[in-house]
Parts: C-alpha cells; structure tokens; sequence
C-alpha cells in the first residue's frame, strides 16, 4: 500500500462511520414517523388546542387549500419525529467524536449535551403552554368584533413550528455563554459590561424570528436576557487565570 493510500484509509473508515450513522439517525425518525402517522389527526388536534380553546363562538380552522388536510398533520408528524428522535440523533453525533477528545472534554460534554437536550425541549413546552395561550389570547380579544376568526390550518402550523424552533434554540442561551466562557473566548466580568447590548440585542432578535407585533417579541426577548443571566451564574464556576484576574481587575 502506498503512503497516499495509508493517509486516505482513515478518512475513508470516518466517512463510512459517519454515513452509518446518519443512515441510523433517519431510520429513527422514520421509525418515529411510521409509528405516530396514524395518531397524525389527534397530534393536530392537541397542538391546535392553545388557539381552538380561545376561539370565538361560530370561528374554527379552515383549510384553504385542497391538500392541507392531508400535509398539515403529515408535516406535523414528521416535525414530532425530529424533535423526539433529537436525543438520539445526538447521540450517535456524540459516538462519532467522542473518541477524539480528550478525558477532561468528554467530563465536560456529557453534562452540555443533556442540558442542551433538557433545554431545547424546556423551550418547546414554554413556548406551547405560556406562549402560545397568551398570544393566542391576545390576537383573538383585540380584533374588530364583526371579524370573524378562521385559521388556515397550514398557516397555523407553520406559525407554532417557528415558534417551537426558536423558544428551543433560545433556551441554548445558557450553553452557549458557557461555553464563550469556558473556551477562553469572554470572560463573565466582560459579559456583564456589554448586559444593556445584550437586552437591546434581545429584543432585535425577537423581533427578527417572530411575528411581527411587539407581544410576541417580548416574550421571547424576556427570556433570552433571563437565560443569559443564567449562563453568567453558571460561567463563574469556570476557573480563571491569574493573568485574567490581573487584566479584569485593572480595567475595573
């Protein structure tokens, strides 16, 4: 064997395992999809209850286009699939770097990788069970009364998905300053002077990844700086150099 073909043979064995375990993280959603296919009607029904239950008298969901009926509990099954299968997919992501890091590493990614996991599903349950009834509520009481109002069923989905996504996103907040902080990146002492451009960047990104009205954007920003805070707390648990201590407190 040439020296060409030596080098290439590990890349080729990582490419291999890396495909094996993708094909086994989709097999898992599909495993997830085949099995809740047929609950798909009552998964719609449980999801659209926040907006249902708030309803006026005489208003309901519509669908307006001929297939929706059919795609919008499908798209809602597949969604659930994803999100349950997340533990796994991550899982086999872990299997496949976890043999380069180092001891040290592995103590620490274990722990994130939970939290991340715990986090990102705290964020879809606020977002269904606060966020959604108050929006929800909101909408529904401040329209004009001869307004009748009727749900296009996909147009509802969609609006719950993006909600969903960036609630679960947002709560990897505390991870993420964590993180900053453990790599050397920032320090907390840093964050903590930049906390009124981390309120005001808050709100412009609430303002970037939800519905365009001041309520929804509130309610996802108020957490963002709330889990921020949350990751400074846990970031002080990391050690800091003599050499940083030294440069915080001169710029104190």
């Amino acid at each position: 064997m040439s020296q060409d073909e030596h080098s290439q043979a590990p890349l080729v064995a990582h490419l291999i395992e890396l495909r094996n375990r993708l094909l086994k993280a989709v097999l898992v959603i599909l495993i997830l999809f085949a099995g809740l296919y047929s609950f798909a009607n009552e998964l719609y029904s449980f999801i659209s209850e926040p907006l249902r239950m708030l309803l006026p008298e005489g208003s309901s969901l519509i669908a307006t286009e001929v297939a929706s009926p059919f795609l919008a509990p499908l798209k809602l099954t597949f969604a659930l699939s994803v999100l349950i299968s997340i533990p796994y997919t991550l899982y086999q992501a872990w299997s496949f770097i976890a043999p380069a890091l180092y001891k040290e590493e592995k103590t620490i990614a274990i722990p994130l990788l939970i939290s991340s996991v715990l986090l990102f599903y705290c964020g879809v349950a606020f977002a269904y069970f606060v966020v959604l009834p108050l929006i929800f509520g909101f909408f529904t009481s401040v329209g004009p009364g001869e307004v009748a109002v009727m749900t296009d069923i996909n147009n509802y989905l969609n609006f719950v998905l993006k909600l969903f996504f960036a609630f679960g996103v947002t709560f990897e907040i505390p991870v993420a300053t964590y993180l900053l902080i453990k790599a050397g990146v920032t320090t907390v002492a840093s964050l903590s002077k930049k906390r009124p451009y981390v309120f005001l960047g808050c709100f412009v990104i609430g303002m970037l990844i939800t519905p365009p009205d001041i309520f929804s954007q509130t309610l996802l920003a108020i957490p963002m700086w709330l889990l921020f805070e949350i990751g400074l707390i846990a970031g002080r648990s990391v050690p800091v150099e003599k050499d940083e201590e030294e440069t915080e407190a001169s710029q104190a």
